[in-house]
């Protein structure tokens, strides 16, 4: 096996003996062969756009199937087999719809005869010989872009499969993933060409985003300002965790009355801020922190565990058999239950002892939300026109259990007084529970939301920037991320499509992204990995005196014509 998708690869290259999230390479070798029949399926998807053929189900499928290839998601052989089989019996019904409308069905790639074995041994096999979805004779740039296009289409795909279930769709994004993975079996498309998709997914990630917003807030309504506790009523309980709102209002349904509360973890903590779910009475706190550390919380938990999407790691015995799948997630031996079907999660957690009495353990806020932080925009104008507050931080992105990610903590920490620190995801559980007190009632912690919630950050800083007549990298902000997984390859490029510049990432630059690529993101828009809390807070804030000088941000044109030039 061969995997390099992650910030935790092995030895900052990839993972090859088995993945350091606990993919092993029967695993490894089925999502390869799952996303080399996506390929073939995408080409007649593409063909079938131009001759009229526009397939839901194809569409539906093809979300499904890449969400399930992301890291922390799907770590069950079977399910892997059913998913590439129902790949090719799609592509074989497709092609008909796109013989009768006159359409081409005859392509040479071998992704479009490509069938299946019979067994899962038979598929392992053919995942080895076909290996990652990118050209593996092209150029090693070509190559990196190819796997940054892919990763940012897996990260949309999460994104489009979340607003689909909410009923939000829009077919330019499927016709985009589509077109992205059809272009990996294209030859003759250049380094400029992948440029250019690779920019073209940041800008559908911003429209999926969207969607995924207008899907959450339409359907839960705007997240308001909330206090959530960190600790815990005596009785019965379930802990839910991962991003579904569409999961949890679900499970807050089937619990009421009966004596079970729900508590998050993890990503699903923003959800406390949503009208239309903060008002169940046994909807009641948050329990633990980011997806790295489930291994002792979980076993700490006296109740059922329901994982919603990607952050599961392997169930240590004490818990596996409280703990629950649905939707896309899946673990070799975990009950898995249909999604809106969650009797036996609820059995489970009567079943168990529950906690045996109160605990008072704090609490944080959440639910500041591009509403909730505009609804107060006149303060914050006002403060920031006074001196009041100096500088913003955007502090945000995936948490993991890499060394070096104490640096948030740290950065957040030592931030001035005068300043204020956005965040969203669950990178923020380096620093969600600490007290930075606020700024004429603002509070200078400021909890945006998931990383899904990432379009309600950037509506933010558009704002802002609106409000101060600028473009958003003249504002006194500066963007601190982490990252870890395909959401935020996603979220970066989306950036980047916007012109953002003097982006601090780390704790590890990725590994699929080649010394010229790394070369051209550096000079191109002024990506820096980041150094020291200290070191990169001087930096900041001494650079913020120039603030006004700074240029305004190319268009995304302009960026791939700047890209072009210095490749050419």
């Amino acid at each position: 096996m061969f995997c390099n998708q992650c910030e935790q690869t092995a030895k900052g290259k990839g993972c090859t003996a088995m993945g350091v999230c606990g993919k092993k390479p029967e695993v490894s070798a089925l999502q390869d062969l799952l996303l080399h029949a996506v390929k073939g399926l995408s080409i007649y998807a593409c063909e079938g756009r131009k001759a009229g053929v526009i397939d839901d189900e194809v569409n539906k499928f093809t979300v499904e199937a890449l969400f399930s290839t992301l890291t922390n998601v799907d770590f069950d052989p079977g399910r892997f087999q059913l998913l590439i089989n129902r790949c090719v019996e799609l592509r074989e019904e497709l092609k008909e719809k796109v013989a009768q409308a006159g359409g081409n069905t005859t392509f040479s790639d071998p992704s479009t005869v490509f069938q299946p074995a019979a067994g899962i041994s038979g598929l392992v096999k053919q995942g080895e010989t076909v290996g990652m979805v990118n050209d593996h004779d092209a150029d090693a740039d070509i190559q990196s872009l190819q796997q940054i296009t892919v990763y940012g289409i897996k990260g949309i795909a999460a994104y489009a499969d979340h607003a689909k279930i909410l009923g939000r769709e829009d077919d330019r994004v499927y016709a985009f993933i589509h077109e992205g993975m059809a272009a990996l079996t294209n030859k003759n498309l250049s380094l400029n060409d992948w440029v250019g998709l690779a920019l073209k997914c940041g800008e559908v990630n911003l429209r999926t985003m969207e969607l995924l917003d207008d899907a959450n807030t339409g359907t839960y309504g705007h997240p308001v300002p909330t206090e959530v506790p960190l600790g815990h009523k005596k009785g019965k309980c379930i802990l839910i965790s991962g991003h579904d709102l569409k999961d949890l209002e679900e499970l807050l349904k089937q619990t009421e009355g009966k004596g079970i509360y729900v508590y998050t973890h993890g990503e699903m903590l923003p959800a406390h801020g949503y009208p239309e779910l903060k008002k169940y009475d046994h909807f009641y706190g948050h329990f633990g922190t980011a997806w790295q550390n489930q291994k002792k919380e979980f076993a700490e938990f006296p109740g059922a565990i329901l994982m919603t999407t990607n952050c599961i790691q392997e169930p240590q015995k004490s818990y596996a058999g409280n703990i629950f799948t649905t939707g896309l997630v899946g673990w070799p031996g975990v009950k898995h239950v249909k999604n809106g079907d969650f009797g036996p999660v609820i059995e489970k957690a009567l079943e168990m002892p529950g906690f045996p009495s109160d605990e008072n353990l704090g609490s944080v806020m959440v639910g500041f939300a591009r509403n909730a932080v505009m609804g107060v925009a006149d303060k914050v104008i006002e403060a920031v026109k006074s001196g009041a507050i100096k500088h913003f931080f955007l502090v945000a992105g995936c948490d993991g259990a890499k060394a070096g990610r104490n640096y948030y903590t740290e950065f957040v920490e030592k931030t001035p007084k005068d300043t204020v620190v956005l965040t969203l995801a669950c990178g923020k559980f380096r620093f969600f529970d600490k007290k930075l007190g606020d700024i004429g009632g603002i509070p200078r912690l400021l909890d945006v939301g998931q990383c899904n919630d990432a379009y309600s950050a950037i509506q933010i800083a558009v704002a802002l920037s609106k409000a101060f007549n600028c473009s958003v990298n003249d504002l006194p902000l500066s963007l601190v991320l982490s990252w870890y997984e395909q959401k935020a390859v996603a979220i970066l490029l989306t950036l980047l499509h916007l012109g953002i510049k003097n982006i601090r990432l780390g704790p590890s630059l990725p590994a699929f992204i080649t010394p010229n690529v790394l070369d051209v993101l550096v000079k191109n828009f002024d990506i820096k990995p980041i150094t020291t809390p200290d070191e990169d807070l001087a930096a900041i804030l001494g650079n913020n005196k120039d603030n006004n000088k700074t240029k305004p941000a190319q268009s995304g044109s302009g960026l791939i014509n700047f890209v072009k030039r210095l490749f050419c």
